[in-house]
């Protein structure tokens, strides 16, 4: 008996010469090339915001936009060309109907009896998504803004600044103090510091300014509970010297921001001018404005005065007296205290000028400097005072300008706070109290400045990404109504990605950005091969009943549209499952990066299930709605020939 029925069932398996074989696959093979042609063009036009990047932001996410836009470009051609070769080779013998394979039945089981409740319930299942879309708005507006999550360089870069007439005796004395202070703290495993400027020509610190690079020992190493903020904490309360301001960066970052903005904090309040003591004064004026602001660390004045400076006056009525001229007083001067050449040394190649000058301990005073002996013609050896004033005067300690303009600087670190509420609380504040004379303007600069940039970029370039889609949507299904029904899983794929985003804890930045932009092209290739599904059930149910409201019924539109939407259902949920399984790891890695690249799959994974899920259940609804009002405005079907 048991072979009878094997025998039948393998009669049912109809039997294909070779040449009917590929003819099938030929002909599948062409259906599937209009959908990945218009699905590859959609993907790549929705990383378009990403090329168009620019500064840091650019530099960053342009090799993952050409990296992900050559793969799909090569995987398209070898779709048309290669799998096709492939699948001929392989795809040989009997193979099981659908419903057969014991996956796909436990998935229909659980998919279908959902499918039609809500169907049943059709402005419960519409209320739901639209409330849930509702309150996602809210929650993105209120998360924090930042230019870019920030990496964690495993180092930490301590700038402190001191007074500007700072003597080098007592900044190498602070400094070593600070040293000892940074190595009793038992996460420190390394200290290195400098004050002052080094050997290079972009490197115009003065000596005032000190950089301590702190290296980190292995996290594993560190005191239980403890966090990189913790150690910061830690260090800044250890290191409070009177007449010193601390500052906290990490090494990286802070060439970047020197290099790209001229601020080596994040945010920086640039003040132009033509008189630098009215500059000093505005910028004295914002740093009070500043200092209560939440968020706003690290609260420092760039010196623009508070220099000092030896001035040595001539007193001309002297001269003729003495039979001197002034560059006789200027050479003294010269040679007795900045010293002047008179020899050259030779080292292998390299040649050295040797200079002249008194030794420190007859110019290390006023009083000595006044007695330096100056021969003249008429009366023999004067004290050089016979004929100059000398004496200390305040001037600036280094002069800023931009575009031939005068320049201030505030800056401040932002921490414990996110950097776009923290800048704006304090720009409505100066907008409101600071009153600037005529020729005085401020500028925002730092990582504010950039995440301005980052911001425009996108808000100007997303609406023609948006209608580039939808282009798209309409050539591949000839319809308005179609390529709409698709193009509405973008808002809804924000959901999830909202809803993660906000209870993770993360603030809006531009690796966010570029998360939900990669979340678009996902939905929307979703949603398109749903349509093409749904409208292939629609077929279906013309070419079994006539395409007219005497012969089609409600029932039959609902039944043929749980087919359409069941069809095919574990490619759909294999499609989700990837995208789930290789972004889910990144959640729990804590490498290097590891905070940059969260903020990019936090958005993706949130977005992935709410779009899924909205296209599982939801466009069918919606596709149905608008199939019954087809049938009972125009008596008719509007059916599409889209091939996927």
């Amino acid at each position: 008996m048991w072979n009878k029925t094997k025998i039948k069932k393998q009669d049912e398996y109809p039997k294909l010469s070779n040449e009917e074989r590929i003819a099938i696959i030929e002909k599948a093979c062409q259906q599937v090339s209009r959908g990945v042609f218009y699905s590859t063009i959609i993907i790549i036009t929705s990383f378009l915001p990403v090329f168009l990047l620019t500064g840091q932001e650019g530099k960053l996410f342009h090799p993952l936009a050409f990296t992900k836009t050559f793969i799909l470009i090569i995987d398209a051609i070898l779709v048309l060309t290669l799998a096709p070769v492939i699948i001929s080779f392989f795809m040989k013998g009997r193979f099981r109907q659908e419903h057969e394979n014991p996956i796909n039945r436990g998935l229909e089981k659980v998919y279908l009896p959902v499918i039609r409740a809500c169907i049943r319930n059709r402005k419960t299942t519409l209320g739901i998504n639209i409330l849930a879309l509702l309150i996602s708005i809210p929650m993105l507006m209120s998360l924090g803004r930042e230019f870019m999550p920030p990496l964690d360089e495993q180092s930490i870069l301590f700038m402190p600044v001191t007074l500007p007439d700072v003597s080098n005796s007592e900044i190498k004395r602070i400094l070593q103090v600070q040293d000892r202070i940074i190595k009793s703290v038992p996460e420190v495993d390394h200290v290195l510091g400098k004050a002052g400027r080094a050997s290079s020509a972009t490197d115009n610190s003065p000596i005032s300014m000190i950089e301590t690079i702190i290296s980190l020992k292995p996290k594993s190493e560190w005191r239980p509970g403890i966090s990189k903020k913790d150690i910061i904490d830690e260090l800044d309360a250890k290191l409070q010297i009177p007449g010193v301001v601390n500052g906290w960066t990490q090494p990286i970052i802070n060439r970047i921001n020197m290099l790209s903005t001229g601020i080596r904090t994040d945010v920086g309040v640039k003040v132009y001018g033509q008189d630098l003591k009215q500059i000093s004064h505005i910028s004295e004026d914002v740093q009070r404005m500043l200092k209560n602001i939440k968020g706003v660390k690290d609260l420092y004045v760039e010196p623009v005065s508070g220099g000092k400076y030896l001035e040595i006056e001539i007193i001309r009525d002297q001269l003729d007296r003495y039979g001197l001229t002034v560059d006789d007083i200027n050479a003294t001067v010269e040679t007795a205290i900045g010293g002047s050449p008179f020899a050259t040394t030779l080292e292998g190649r390299q040649r050295f000028n040797i200079h002249l000058r008194l030794g420190q301990d007859y110019r290390n005073s006023i009083e000595r400097l006044k007695r330096i002996p100056l021969t003249t013609p008429e009366a023999g050896p004067i004290p050089l005072s016979a004929v100059t004033t000398i004496q200390f005067m305040d001037g600036p300690p280094m002069i800023s300008s931009e575009n031939a303009i005068l320049r201030g600087a505030v800056m401040f670190n932002v921490r414990e706070r996110d950097l776009g509420h923290t800048v704006q609380e304090a720009i409505d504040k100066l907008n409101k109290e600071l009153k600037l004379p005529n020729g005085y303007f401020i500028e925002w600069s730092g990582q504010y400045q950039n995440l301005i940039r980052g911001q425009k970029t996108l808000i100007y370039i997303l609406p023609v990404v948006v209608f580039i889609i939808f282009l798209a949507l309409y050539l591949a299904f000839k319809s308005i109504r179609e390529a709409f029904l698709s193009l509405i899983t973008i808002p809804f794929a924000l959901i999830g990605g909202a809803f993660l985003i906000y209870f993770w804890g993360v603030n809006l930045s531009v690796a966010v950005a570029v998360g939900f932009i990669a979340l678009f092209g996902i939905a929307v290739e979703t949603g398109v091969i749903m349509v093409i599904y749904l409208n292939d059930a629609m077929r279906q149910l013309v070419a079994v009943k006539g395409n007219s409201r005497e012969t089609i019924t409600n029932e039959d539109l609902r039944e043929f549209v749980i087919l359409g939407a069941a069809k095919r259902l574990r490619p759909k949920i294999m499609t989700v499952c990837v995208a789930l399984f290789g972004l889910i790891p990144v959640l729990w890695s804590n490498g290097v990066g590891s905070d940059v690249m969260q903020p990019i799959v936090l958005p993706l994974i949130g977005g992935v299930i709410t779009s899924s899920t909205h296209i599982l259940l939801v466009t069918p609804l919606i596709f149905l709605m608008t199939k019954e009002y087809e049938l009972k405005k125009f008596g008719k079907l509007e059916v599409h020939d889209v091939q996927h």
